[in-house]
């Protein structure tokens, strides 16, 4: 069955550090990603080759205002083409400007900065 971490009254951070320690690979899928938190769990990906089967993969979302999300909807309604290249890129400059906006917010420590040239690398 599987288990809702909602860091209230099960925290994930534990749990999944647990579970990174013995893992040769890691997929994540994630709605949101926090930038600085990264370095809470990195230590258990630095030692993947990034090899086929010995690799992180990380597919982030991206997280919709309700307004935002209904104007899409409406718009897609009535022209239901898919994506194009020109929204892809769109999208992937959303998500820059999301992460470029996290980064903004408060003094970085230099833990926070050496997490993120970890991630980076």
């Amino acid at each position: 069955m599987p288990r809702i971490f909602d860091n209230i009254d099960n925290a994930l951070l534990p749990e999944l550090s647990k579970v990174l320690s013995v893992s040769k690979s890691a997929d994540f899928c994630v709605g949101y990603f926090n930038l600085r938190a990264w370095r809470k769990i990195d230590q258990h990906i630095e030692g993947l080759s990034g090899q086929d089967g010995n690799a992180c993969r990380l597919l982030v979302g991206m997280h919709k205002s309700p307004e935002k999300g209904l104007r899409e909807k409406l718009a897609t309604a009535f022209h239901d083409d898919g994506i194009d290249n020109a929204r892809a890129l769109e999208l992937e400059k959303e998500l820059a400007e999301e992460f470029r906006a996290q980064l903004a917010l408060g003094s970085p420590s230099n833990d926070d900065e050496a997490g993120l040239r970890r991630l980076a690398r």
